[in-house]
C-alpha cells in the first residue's frame, strides 16, 4: 500500500531542497535563461545537498543505504519548482551514475561510482535521443557491433539533446546491438567521438546540450553496461520517466502558485480577479491536474522501489505529466493576461519549458 505521508527523513529532504530551490534556483532562473548560462556557484551548492552521493552505498564511497526512487521524485519536484534547466544541469551526472549503480558490473561500479561520489560536481552524462522524427528508444539508429577480432565494439550513429557533452569526462551511449538496446561507457577523447556545437532551444536555455556523432568509436568489451549480459534499458527509461514527471509537477506547481498569487492581488472592477468565476475555475482545474499527476508519479516510483515491473505505470504517469504541465503553464499565462506574455514574469518561460517535456526522455534521472 502506498503511503502519501513522507517519512521524517523524506520530509527533511523536501524542506532542504525546497529552501535551496526558493533561495537559489528561482531567483537565478530569469538571468540564466536570458544569458543561456548556469552559475557555477549554484551548481556547487546544489551538489553539496548530496542527492547523488546519498543514493550511492558506502562501499562505493557514497553515504546512502539504498537508492529510493520515491524519495528522488520528492526532491525532483522541489527542484523543478525552482528552475528546470538549472535542475537538469545539476542532475546530469545522475544519467551516468544511476544506470551504473543499478545495471553495472562489479568492476564498473567499483571504478566509476567512487570517482563520482568523492569528487565535486563533474558533468558525466548520457546520450539516448536521436535527431529523428520517429525516434524510438527501443529501435535506435545508433548501432553497436562487435569488432572483427571480437575484442570490443564499434559505435556508430548520431545523438542529440546530450547535456553537458562538451566537458563530459565520460558518457553513456545508448545503441542498438542486434535486436536490443544497450548502453556503453565512452570516455572523453575516444577516437571518432565528435561533440558538435551547442544546440539552441525554445526552452531550457540555461542547459547546454549538444549533438554527438560517433564514427566507429571503438570501446572495450568491458565498456558495455552490465557486461556480456547487458542491462535492462527499459528499467533505466522508467527511472527517467518518473524523474521527468516529478520535474514537470514542480514546474506546473510553480506556475500555478505564481498565477494564484497574481490573481489574488490583481484587481479588476473593484475586486481581485481570483473572485471571478472564469479565473477561479481555471485555477481549480490547474490544481486538480497537478494533484492527479502527482498521484500517478508517486505510484510509479513506489512500484519501481518495490522491484516490480513499472513500465506501464511510469509510461502512463509521464504521458499524463507531459500533458498536465503544458495545460497548467498555458493557463498560468492566461491568468496573467497580457502580463503573462512579458518576459519579466516567469510564466512565459515556464510555458516554453513545459512544452519540451514530451521530448526530454533520457535527459533526467534521479
Amino acid at each position: 500500500m502506498i503511503s502519501f505521508t513522507p517519512s521524517a527523513e523524506q520530509q527533511l529532504i523536501i524542506e532542504t531542497v525546497r529552501r535551496f530551490a526558493a533561495e537559489r534556483l528561482r531567483p537565478a532562473g530569469h538571468d540564466a535563461d536570458e544569458s543561456r548560462s548556469t552559475p557555477a556557484d549554484i551548481i556547487a551548492r546544489g551538489w553539496d545537498l548530496g542527492l547523488l552521493p546519498s543514493s550511492i552505498p558506502e562501499r562505493y564511497s557514497g553515504f546512502g543505504d539504498e537508492h529510493s526512487v520515491l524519495t528522488g521524485t520528492l526532491a525532483a519536484e522541489e527542484l523543478g519548482c525552482g528552475d528546470l534547466p538549472i535542475s537538469l544541469y545539476l542532475l546530469t551526472p545522475h544519467l551516468f551514475a544511476i544506470p551504473i549503480l543499478h545495471a553495472g558490473t562489479d568492476q564498473q561500479k567499483e571504478h566509476w561510482l567512487p570517482i563520482i561520489a568523492e569528487g565535486g560536481f563533474a558533468p558525466y552524462t548520457a546520450a539516448l535521443i536521436e535527431p529523428r522524427w520517429d525516434f524510438d528508444p527501443n529501435a535506435l539508429s545508433t548501432t553497436a557491433t562487435l569488432t572483427s577480432d571480437g575484442d570490443g565494439y564499434l559505435l556508430h550513429g548520431h545523438k542529440a539533446y546530450v547535456p553537458l557533452a562538451a566537458n563530459a569526462p565520460a558518457m553513456l551511449i545508448y545503441a542498438r546491438e542486434g535486436d536490443s538496446t544497450q548502453a556503453f561507457i565512452v570516455e572523453r577523447g575516444a577516437a571518432g567521438l565528435t561533440v558538435a556545437e551547442r544546440e539552441q532551444h525554445m526552452g531550457i536555455r540555461a542547459l547546454p546540450t549538444y549533438d554527438v556523432k560517433l564514427d566507429d568509436v571503438k570501446v572495450d568489451l568491458n565498456a558495455k553496461l552490465g557486461g556480456q549480459d547487458g542491462c535492462d534499458v527499459e528499467l533505466l527509461l522508467n527511472y527517467s520517466r518518473v524523474t521527468l514527471g516529478a520535474l514537470a509537477i514542480g514546474v506546473a506547481r510553480g506556475a500555478y502558485e505564481y498565477a494564484l498569487d497574481y490573481a489574488k492581488q490583481r484587481e479588476a472592477f473593484g475586486r481581485p480577479i481570483a473572485q471571478y468565476q472564469a479565473v477561479a475555475f481555471m485555477l481549480a482545474e490547474m490544481a486538480i491536474e497537478i494533484e492527479s499527476a502527482r498521484g500517478l508519479i508517486w505510484e510509479a516510483a513506489w512500484t519501481l522501489d518495490k522491484g516490480q515491473n513499472a513500465s506501464r505505470a511510469a509510461s502512463l504517469a509521464k504521458q499524463y505529466a507531459d500533458d498536465m504541465v503544458l495545460f497548467v503553464t498555458d493557463r498560468a499565462v492566461q491568468v496573467l493576461g497580457g502580463h503573462g506574455y512579458i518576459r519579466e514574469h516567469p510564466v512565459e518561460r515556464w510555458l516554453r519549458e513545459g512544452r519540451g517535456f514530451s521530448t526530454f526522455l533520457g535527459v533526467a534521472m534521479i
